[in-house]
């Protein structure tokens, strides 16, 4: 069928609204008619190839919309349903047959060489293959996607804006409630106020955390962090955020999120640890970008650990955020702004200048 995407043809070069062709659904595999899609920063870096997809693409991988149809072999999906896109996995390596899907030995090479699980693609334009993403490329009034990456949702709340629930707002909330699991009252502090970290500071007052720092350079973002139940915040521009952290903390901090993406917070993140303490990397940069550690903060029982994803079922987890979101204790909609379809360069640039956290594309 022909549909409409915004394509990417060159690194760094602006999004381009053409008319592509996108095949039929295959075994396992799903069409959905997209009603919204987020814009999440590991999108941006691969347009700008600091992740190197193979160009052209078509980029996009928090989508929600309805199901149009289905292909052979799938039976818990039905033409019709709504539902959240998220992230590729094999279904057949070890960590995928141990419900670790977001570790799938084959992780990159679905979400980011372009091609769908049997190296096939789905997507052309202009006479030649179109790279896919994320299983679903969902920067597009359709896409095509392997039922492991569809999530149903209920009817009952704004599909238009569950999309960022398949990556950014798992991925900081699963931080905090599937990965660190903090003891009501300990302490937490957050680097970037961005989706990913604000969802992690929503997640904290769900754990009932007693200190919850937020530390950004964007004054509007660290007011609405807040907003969302942040006891502290700090503006890196104004001085030592090390210091900072541990006049709040005097003995350091029981956990901390780094989802900024620059390395000197994850050497403030693990630094501002006390003893015992955990400091997850969820943000993720440039491929090569390195991080420097004192090994001696290191081997005074301190944790720095890698994360993936939200670290959960997304068949399982993104129903209990959107749970959380219906009982008013997760309110992940405070962090978007609407733009349509048609306007996705905007959007970059706004979510790029940090005056929009979550853009989510609306198509007509």
């Amino acid at each position: 069928m022909e549909t409409k995407a915004a394509v990417t043809f060159g690194s760094g070069e602006p999004f381009e609204i053409k008319h592509i062709t996108i095949d039929e659904p295959q075994t396992n595999e799903v069409l959905i008619r997209l009603v919204g899609t987020g814009i999440c920063h590991t999108d941006i870096l691969a347009q700008t190839q600091a992740y190197p997809v193979p160009l052209p693409a078509v980029l996009g991988h928090e989508g929600a919309g309805i199901v149009e149809k289905v292909g052979n072999g799938i039976s818990h999906i039905q033409p019709g349903d709504h539902v959240v896109l998220s992230y590729s996995s094999c279904g057949s390596c070890d960590n995928c047959l141990t419900g670790k899907a977001y570790a799938c030995e084959r992780f990159y090479e679905l979400n980011f060489e372009g091609r769908m699980a049997d190296r096939s693609t789905r997507l052309h334009v202009e006479g030649q293959d179109a790279s896919n993403f994320f299983g679903q490329s969902s920067f597009a009034y359709y896409a095509v996607a392997n039922a492991r990456n569809v999530i149903k949702v209920p009817k009952d709340v704004p599909l238009e804006m569950l999309g960022p629930l398949g990556c950014g707002v798992q991925t900081g909330s699963g931080a905090v409630l599937n990965k660190l699991k903090p003891e009501p009252g300990t302490s937490i502090v957050v680097f970037g106020a961005g989706t990913v970290g604000l969802s992690a500071i929503m997640a904290a007052i769900v754990c009932h955390c007693g200190i919850i720092i937020a530390v950004d350079v964007q004054e509007n973002r660290l007011e609405l962090a807040k907003e969302l139940g942040a006891t502290h915040t700090i503006n890196a521009r104004e001085g030592n955020v090390l210091e900072a952290i541990m006049k709040i903390a005097e003995k350091g901090v029981n956990y901390a999120i780094e989802s900024s993406g620059r390395p000197e917070n994850s050497r403030n993140a693990v630094d501002s640890l006390t003893v015992t303490g955990r400091a997850v990397q969820v943000a993720g940069g440039p491929i090569g970008s390195e991080v420097t550690l004192d090994i001696n903060t290191i081997l005074f029982e301190r944790n720095y650990e890698g994360f993936l994803m939200g670290e959960g079922v997304p068949q399982i987890y993104i129903p209990r955020l959107i749970e959380l979101y219906k009982q008013g204790k997760f309110p992940f909609d405070k962090l978007i702004t609407y733009y349509s379809f048609e306007d996705v360069n905007k959007a970059v640039e706004d979510a790029h200048k940090g005056t929009t956290i979550k853009p989510i594309l609306k198509f007509s």
